[in-house]
C-alpha cells in the first residue's frame, strides 16, 4: 500500500460510520467501473479504436475545447 493512500485511510477513521460506508462505496464503484471499462477495450479493442479516431476527427473539426477550459 503507497503512502499516501496510508494516510487517506488515516483520514477515514475519524469520519462517522455513514461517511466512511459513503467513500467506501464510492471506491469500489469507481474501481468496479474501471474494471468494466477494461473489460470492455480488451474484448473488442476495434471499438477502443473507433472511439479514438470519432475523437480526432471531431478534435479536427474544431468541435473541442481544451479540459481546463471546460473545468475552469
Amino acid at each position: 500500500m503507497t503512502g499516501l493512500l496510508e494516510s487517506a485511510l488515516r483520514r477515514l477513521e475519524s469520519l462517522s460510520r455513514e461517511e466512511q460506508d459513503a467513500i467506501a462505496t464510492q471506491i469500489i464503484e469507481t474501481l468496479d467501473d474501471e474494471a468494466s471499462w477494461d473489460r470492455s477495450f480488451q474484448d473488442r479493442p476495434e471499438v477502443l479504436h473507433l472511439l479514438a479516431s470519432e475523437a480526432i476527427d471531431e478534435h479536427r473539426r474544431g468541435e473541442t475545447r481544451p479540459l481546463d477550459e471546460l473545468l475552469g
